[in-house]
């Protein structure tokens, strides 16, 4: 009786991991053919051009997704491609103080992200990604602009996974 017992329960075990078999603990959903991704540069289109906020943008997607997924990435034809622009990256007051002046400022950054992926076509997106970063108006903008851009990006990279990759 005692080993019909363990028998049944090592059963039960092994039909409850098979079933997770299928499961990411990331809560990524990605098909078992899709081996490769592209990232195309996203060309800052913004009224406001900083230099260099472009091609970082484009390197921190890369290095998420090369960091939370098995797949290569590859300069062409790549089963799940990113595209887009940057469309917004401005600083604007958002609060003031009792002398009409700005007490604190916002950096903005948005993305337009265009996702295809040549093995499900019924997954492609087109989405606009937005974060911003609320400063000090006593701080100028280039004190904390890097700081700033690392926050936005962590931000928006992660929205842009999530959409695209772990669809949440």
């Amino acid at each position: 009786m005692r080993n019909l017992k363990y028998i049944l329960i090592t059963i039960i075990g092994i039909f409850i991991l098979e079933g997770c078999g299928a499961y990411s603990f990331s809560g990524i959903s990605i098909s078992p053919e899709t081996k490769t991704f592209q990232v195309n540069f996203f060309q800052n289109q913004a009224p406001l051009v900083n230099p260099g906020v472009d091609q970082t943008f484009t390197n921190e997607l890369q290095d998420l997704i090369l960091n939370q997924t098995n797949l290569d990435l590859v300069t062409s034809n790549g089963d799940l491609v990113y595209e887009g622009e940057i469309t917004e990256d401005r600083v604007a007051p958002t609060t003031a103080t009792s002398d009409n002046e700005a007490a604190q400022n916002r950096l903005t950054i948005s993305v337009n992200v265009r996702f295809y992926d040549s093995k499900d076509p019924t997954q492609d997106l087109e989405q606009r990604f937005s974060f911003f970063y609320d400063f000090a108006s006593t701080q100028s903008e280039s004190d904390v602009r890097d700081t700033a851009l690392d926050e936005i990006f962590e931000r928006i990279t992660q929205d842009i996974f999530n959409a695209t990759l772990a669809k949440w």
